[in-house]
């Protein structure tokens, strides 16, 4: 995962509320494993409506639960793979946006009259070391968890953070002393 300190660049605009992660990756596209290759088919039943366009820029502004539904991480790697590096919003569903912390894609809660006001802008910055969404003049501070945004700094993936302990799970095995489950197992028949 690669790590996030600004992101910065055009904005595409998904002025709709409640987008549920099936509008977002549709079900039938779910068969695969791999977390790449996802991006052709985000929303891939609204891509075929008349007038629908959605450039693959940085940032992403949408309405309010955006992500809600079932808990599909597929969501969020598709919107990576298609080039979006930070989503902004009112609101998020709990687990789309824990998902999106996972693989290094940023969600961003702003108000809603700030969102609004984003969504007239053509570009924009998402720093997250300062906390603060920059547009049109404007610096809008943004809340994060403190162990995801050190996550994110530091492009660490759940991976990662479980090698940063490498050291003392060595010590804790070592320590440990035994080759094999403790124990003996009987079974009753």
């Amino acid at each position: 995962m690669d790590p996030i300190n600004v992101i910065a660049g055009t904005v595409s605009v998904l002025d709709r509320a409640d987008v549920d992660t099936d509008q977002i990756m549709p079900k039938q596209f779910l068969k695969r494993v791999e977390r790449s290759g996802f991006g052709e088919f985000l929303f891939y039943d609204w891509a075929k409506e008349p007038g629908w366009e959605l450039p693959a820029n940085p940032i992403l502004v949408a309405g309010e639960n955006f992500g809600c539904g079932s808990s599909r991480e597929h969501a969020p790697w598709g919107l990576q793979d298609y080039g979006f590096k930070a989503i902004v919003a009112p609101s998020f569903a709990d687990i789309f946006y824990s998902n999106c912390t996972k693989i290094g894609l940023l969600p961003v809660v702003l108000g809603a009259g700030d969102v609004r006001a984003l969504m007239g802008v053509e570009r924009a910055e998402v720093d997250l070391a300062a906390q603060e969404v920059r547009f049109d003049g404007r610096a809008v501070r943004f809340e994060i968890d403190q162990e995801i945004k050190h996550r994110l700094l530091g492009g660490l993936d759940d991976i990662a953070l479980t090698l940063q302990q490498a050291d003392a799970i060595a010590a804790f095995e070592a320590e440990r002393g035994r080759g094999a489950p403790v124990g003996s197992l009987t079974t009753a028949l």
